[in-house]
């Protein structure tokens, strides 16, 4: 018998008011007199876990924008050139590249492909990139790409996953969860995690790819939305005015401190947070993401236009939001499959109409960002989930569209800002693209590297969990020191 247990059975509502008329009357006054004291009452306050935290190490950058091109670029028509390709267009592929390989939408012997693409060096690196991708050429000085790039998974949601929490399969923290975790926010009236989606189509990992999977919710991406309310259901509810919504959540505040000091559960703490983070936000976000508010050169340098829902918008509220403080920014668009299964997914025009864009406004973001003294505490990464094939994709072999399969073995990304050496490419493929020649580096490898940009040990980032210590790079990643400035 549990003697508690059994009083409280016997206790009935009429018992309850009378009983506790002492303690309402205590909380109420407690609460008026909160108004006044309140350096007392911050004393009996559940720590709020977005609030910022020091990095345990020195950090290059303090914040993160995530370009991620939703399917993934045709990387060996954009910035990695192979000549020797070119040259063997058409014949069969060797069969030792072949051999034991698995492809999404290929079997047999595919004809190689080199790329229609005319490429040139520019910057004083001699940054190698096509004629695709003309506005980033501006700013090659400021890029380093990473040529040698490999993941383990050849299907998008799989590799997205992987890339982003570490695991292909869904359920972990994505990479946006870790570092709020971690680190907090920087502006306490908005997110520290803030997702933006181009193409009207979500990334192909779902919310997995920007949630905060067994952290406490509070960690997880919030989508923001260039059309209608910002966030939805952060508004006011019908007949709610704004100052019957802070009494009431000053109430549920109340009570919910109280939850969290009886049973001590992180969802509650997580649930004051993203209470009086969405009253706060009904302000602050309306704000940041008008960008009206910007001067005509500056839209026209994006490419942006106020009320649409394009890449060139967000990355110019990606540029709004880090400049307020948030941690990280996650932009996803869709439309890089370059199959060549119609005119749109073709290495020609396609590609062209497509790469216009992202690439002004890649370029744009960077020389904002630079112009402001902002580049440098801010890590912009840009690429795909895994790379293109050196071969025609098997779907599309007789027709006058050219495209490419799924490739995992080995890609491009490129990085800038954010304490990452400009103007270089790191790592090689061989003169096919088949295979890494020189200085892999696996989706492991990138997510070290960015977490140590901003201070933390991948190693020491840790959540534990269903009896063992989980991180973002699993049980691997290597830090990419020589890409570091």
């Amino acid at each position: 018998m549990n003697l508690k247990h059994e009083h409280v059975g016997h206790l009935t509502r009429r018992h309850f008011f009378k009983e506790s008329q002492a303690g309402l009357g205590a909380i109420a006054l407690a609460s008026l007199l909160a108004k006044d004291a309140p350096a007392a009452n911050d004393a009996t306050r559940v720590v709020d876990p977005l609030s910022p935290k020091k990095p345990p190490m020195l950090a290059k950058a303090k914040r993160v924008i995530y370009l991620h091109l939703t399917g993934s670029p045709p990387h060996l028509d954009l910035y990695d050139y192979k000549p020797e390709l070119v040259k063997r267009t058409g014949q069969d592929c060797p069969d030792a590249f072949l051999k034991g390989k698995t492809f999404a939408f290929t079997s047999g012997v595919p004809k190689l492909l080199g790329t229609p693409r005319k490429f040139a060096q520019y910057g004083k690196g001699g940054v190698w990139m096509s004629d695709a991708i003309p506005n980033l050429h501006t700013v090659a000085d400021e890029i380093c790409t990473i040529r040698s790039m490999h993941t383990d998974q050849f299907n998008h949601a799989p590799a997205e996953l992987l890339l982003y929490t570490g695991s292909a399969r869904s359920g972990r923290p994505s990479m946006g969860s870790w570092l709020t975790y971690g680190l907090g926010s920087e502006n306490e009236n908005l997110p520290g995690f803030v997702v933006l989606i181009s193409s009207g189509v979500q990334p192909n990992g779902g919310q997995n790819s920007y949630g905060s999977g067994f952290l406490p919710s509070v960690y997880q991406g919030v989508q923001c939305r260039s059309k209608g309310d910002p966030v939805l259901y952060a508004s006011d509810p019908a007949g709610m005015d704004r100052s019957m919504r802070r009494m009431s959540l000053d109430a549920m505040r109340d009570l919910n401190e109280m939850q969290a000091r009886d049973l001590g559960h992180p969802e509650t703490a997580t649930r004051i947070a993203q209470y009086e983070l969405a009253f706060r936000m009904q302000t602050a976000v309306p704000e940041v993401m008008d960008i009206n508010r910007e001067s005509k050169a500056t839209l026209e340098a994006y490419g942006a236009q106020p009320g649409a829902a394009s890449f060139a918008n967000n990355c110019l509220l990606a540029r709004r939001l880090v400049e307020q403080g948030v941690r990280y920014v996650q932009l996803f668009d869709w439309g890089w499959d370059f199959h060549g299964t119609g005119p749109g997914e073709g290495l020609r025009e396609g590609l062209t109409n497509k790469c216009m864009t992202m690439d002004r406004p890649i370029a744009a973001l960077i020389k904002d960002l630079k112009q402001r003294g902002l580049l440098d505490e801010t890590l912009i990464i840009c690429g795909g989930e895994f790379g293109r094939t050196p071969f025609r994709e098997g779907r599309t072999a007789a027709s006058a569209v050219l495209g490419r399969d799924h490739f995992p073995d080995c890609y491009t990304m490129f990085l800038a800002g954010g304490g990452i050496k400009g103007g270089m490419m790191h790592g090689e493929s061989d003169e096919l693209g088949f295979s890494v020649a020189r200085d892999p580096v696996h989706v492991h490898d990138l997510q070290a590297t960015i977490l140590h940009q901003l201070g933390i040990d991948h190693k020491k980032l840790t959540y534990r969990f269903q009896g063992r210590d989980y991180r973002l790079t699993d049980v691997a990643g290597t830090v990419v020191k020589p890409i570091l400035a």
